[in-house]
């Protein structure tokens, strides 16, 4: 069994001490999960703003798509759920006449079916933080899943960035956590077939109950045991 003790001493011994270790987490790692409350305050506005904001960042420099954020926020009038959920096939041909847009048509469509995902789910939980909070915690990969499913655009690594983004705590699949995970057996590739996905999941709930780190802790030591 890979303890978590193992890998901390692993990546100890590939970065030189427990200091040198401990420094470049702190200087590397700026993200903490946000607290119950702190999930609660996010509105299901901000919760399709920054959904759309990283879909729209995949694939492009992230500092030209921050930079044109305020026009998206002006022309989908502050991501209002209840009216980008009924945005009309005009209204988004029109979108794409906007100059002051990243008119990409798939990811401007997303932004329509990504708001009736959280307006599903607010119908049912209460809001979208409510839905969000209430998901075990360690089951990761179940809300991956349901945000693949049930929005658009937010398949392989989407996913886990919107949940990074917004507080809530989860791993991520870099190259060098898969590295790492590859590395002690666990899988054997990048993790997409639902055995491999429970496989990494049970490790880190393992992982997580005898540290008590965060999942995204956890996937920074595992990075840091990379050569």
């Amino acid at each position: 069994m890979t303890s978590f003790n193992s890998i901390y001493q692993n990546a100890i011994e590939q970065k030189g001490s427990e200091a040198n270790l401990k420094a470049l987490i702190k200087g590397r790692y700026s993200y903490q999960p946000h607290t119950i409350s702190d999930i609660n305050n996010i509105t299901d506005d901000r919760y399709l703003s920054t959904i759309s904001l990283r879909i729209f960042r995949a694939g492009l420099k992230h500092s030209l798509v921050d930079a044109k954020w305020p026009a998206f926020e002006k022309a989908f009038h502050n991501f209002n759920i209840l009216g980008n959920a009924h945005l009309s096939d005009d209204a988004i041909a029109e979108h794409m006449q906007n100059t002051d847009l990243i008119r990409h048509l798939g990811k401007i469509k997303a932004i329509r079916i990504n708001a009736g995902m959280i307006l599903h789910a607010s119908e049912e939980h209460g809001s979208f933080a409510q839905f969000i909070r209430q998901w075990p915690e360690n089951d990761v990969i179940g809300l991956w899943a349901y945000l693949k499913k049930h929005g658009s655009q937010l398949g392989g690594v989407s996913g886990a960035y919107v949940l990074r983004m917004t507080g809530r705590d989860t791993f991520m699949f870099t190259n060098d956590v898969v590295t790492a995970l590859i590395a002690r057996k666990i899988i054997d590739k990048k993790p997409t077939a639902q055995r491999d996905l429970l496989a990494v999941q049970e490790k880190f709930n393992q992982w997580r109950e005898e540290s008590g780190w965060s999942y995204a802790d956890l996937s920074l030591l595992l990075a840091l045991t990379v050569g």
